[in-house]
């Protein structure tokens, strides 16, 4: 039975226009608003759902109030509102108008197989839908711990034990099921990256606008595509996520003359995943790029913004009075109204709202801006890679790539160039000697990890997989199209299937 009407996602936010003539049914007026969700505790970007009827489920949305949600990242809210509202329109629409606390074990089978099976489904990869089924695992949980369900409407199994030749996860409590069904083709350690040369050529073609030539085309209209590219440079070389690096203060990034190796500058943990705060090491080529946007492109926006007299609409600023306390601003509006906050424990909401006062007025803090010199939200770029990986397309360039990949980049390449020249450099030591190069210098594993900021080495070691991989494909490639003929080798020489005799099999003592 299909029912018109479906559940949507909204998210909060203190900056909505007010109405001259406020609705008579709401509970408080608009100019209380900020005050009540500051009470509450509730930041901007906090997701609520909305049934087909626009009702708000207070139990429902009460989810997302969670402490560890609410200090979480933004993305992550997202997503686990969006996982939740696709399985509560499949039971509105697809199994009689349900809600999620009459959801059974069926209803979650019927919706696996339409959003995986289905020839008129999605047909989602497993990475996807295994993400989707913990979201919905882990409010479900938390409704029963709530008294709101009775019990989890997705098939359980015990967990599996982990064996040597998995990445172990993080541990479960003992005796917690897992869903059953999680799918089984997520791509186990496999990652997506690119090669440095493939990288260039999809950013100049993609990006940049170039031609499969490597020129610019001439019919090509891009204003932003150096700024974009540097965009892209910075992450792939850095190592950045997406909404860290689209999040920074402009005096966090290191501009200007500097050093001919690398520089670095201080992740504060406000606007990184985990709060897994952090040094970021920059080159010299992707720092002498980040100037010419810096003095040229950004300055251009911001004075002609300026002249508009467009930063002093903005609502609800705060205030960096002294440029040479960059790190101090002052609330000016609200119940904070002139508290002053360490700009290094602000947000990526707040820090949208980052005003300097300058000789020539008021400028964002932020550093990318777009062409009307507004911060650019992280849509936006999302948007741009994607725009770029349809003019890959059109002209027939088979590659592609999205922001956690030039992570994932900057982990392979970086990860290969320090194990080369750790080996190289051991090879010449003797054992004592080696000892101490290690001691020193430490494993290139734990470096990269350091540098990505993952809390444990073990979601680091997904990346020695890909270096595997990749030997295995440079060896693959050396073998000749035209095989030696067998019979062309003695018999003696062949040799039989019985393993060697000394060799140790795993789990087997002799």
């Amino acid at each position: 039975m299909l029912r018109l009407g479906t559940w949507s996602t909204h998210f909060t936010s203190r900056d909505l226009p007010e109405s001259a003539e406020p609705a008579g049914y709401l509970r408080l007026p608009p100019a209380e608003w900020e005050r009540w969700l500051d009470d509450l505790g509730i930041p901007d970007g906090t997701p609520y759902l909305l049934s087909p009827t626009f009702a708000y489920d207070v139990h429902l949305n009460s989810y997302f109030h969670r402490v560890d949600f609410l200090e979480g990242p933004l993305n992550s809210q997202n997503n686990r509102a969006s996982a939740l509202a696709r399985f509560l329109n499949f039971l509105h629409s697809n199994r009689g108008g349900k809600g999620w606390q009459d959801a059974t074990e069926a209803d979650h089978l019927a919706y696996h197989h339409w959003r995986r099976r289905d020839v008129r489904g999605p047909r989602v990869d497993g990475g996807t839908w295994s993400q989707e089924v913990s979201h919905l695992q882990q409010f479900y949980l938390h409704a029963v711990s709530k008294g709101w369900v009775s019990e989890v409407p997705i098939p359980q199994r015990a967990p599996r034990e982990w064996s040597g030749h998995q990445v172990p996860g993080p541990r479960r409590p003992e005796g917690q099921s897992v869903p059953a069904t999680y799918a089984h083709d997520e791509g186990g350690e496999r990652i997506e990256w690119l090669p440095a040369a493939s990288y260039r050529r999809w950013r100049d073609v993609g990006v940049r606008g170039y031609g499969l030539d490597g020129r610019p085309r001439a019919e090509f209209r891009g204003r932003w595509s150096e700024r974009n590219a540097t965009f892209c440079d910075c992450m792939v070389r850095t190592g950045l996520r997406l909404s860290e690096q689209a999040h920074l203060v402009e005096w966090e990034v290191r501009t200007g003359p500097g050093p001919t190796g690398y520089s670095r500058f201080w992740l504060p943990g406000a606007i990184a995943k985990r709060h897994s705060a952090g040094w970021i090491y920059v080159p010299a080529s992707v720092r002498r790029d980040l100037t010419d946007y810096a003095v040229h492109d950004r300055a251009a926006v911001v004075e002609e913004a300026q002249a508009d007299g467009r930063y002093e609409r903005i609502r609800r600023p705060l205030i960096v009075e002294d440029r040479a306390r960059a790190n101090t601003a002052r609330y000016t509006t609200g119940a904070l109204a002139g508290r002053l906050v360490d700009v290094r424990l602000l947000g990526p909401a707040e820090r949208r709202r980052l005003l300097v006062e300058t000789e020539a007025g008021l400028e964002p803090a932020l550093f990318w801006l777009g062409e009307g010199g507004m911060p650019l939200a992280v849509s936006t770029w999302k948007d741009m890679f994607t725009t770029a990986n349809q003019r890959c397309a059109e002209l027939g360039l088979d590659l592609a790539a999205h922001a956690h990949l030039l992570r994932h980049t900057f982990a392979v390449i970086t990860l290969e160039q320090l194990q080369r020249g750790h080996i190289a450099a051991l090879g010449s030591l003797n054992l004592a000697q080696r000892l101490h190069y290690v001691r020193i210098f430490g494993d290139p594993l734990d470096w990269v990890r350091r540098r990505l900021r993952h809390a444990s080495v073990l979601s680091t070691l997904i990346y020695l997989h890909a270096l595997q991989e990749l030997e295995m494909e440079t060896r693959m490639a050396l073998v000749p199209d035209s095989w030696e003929d067998v019979r062309d080798t003695a018999v003696n020489d062949l040799g039989d299937e019985d393993p060697p005799a000394d060799l140790v099999v795993a789990g087997v003592s002799g």
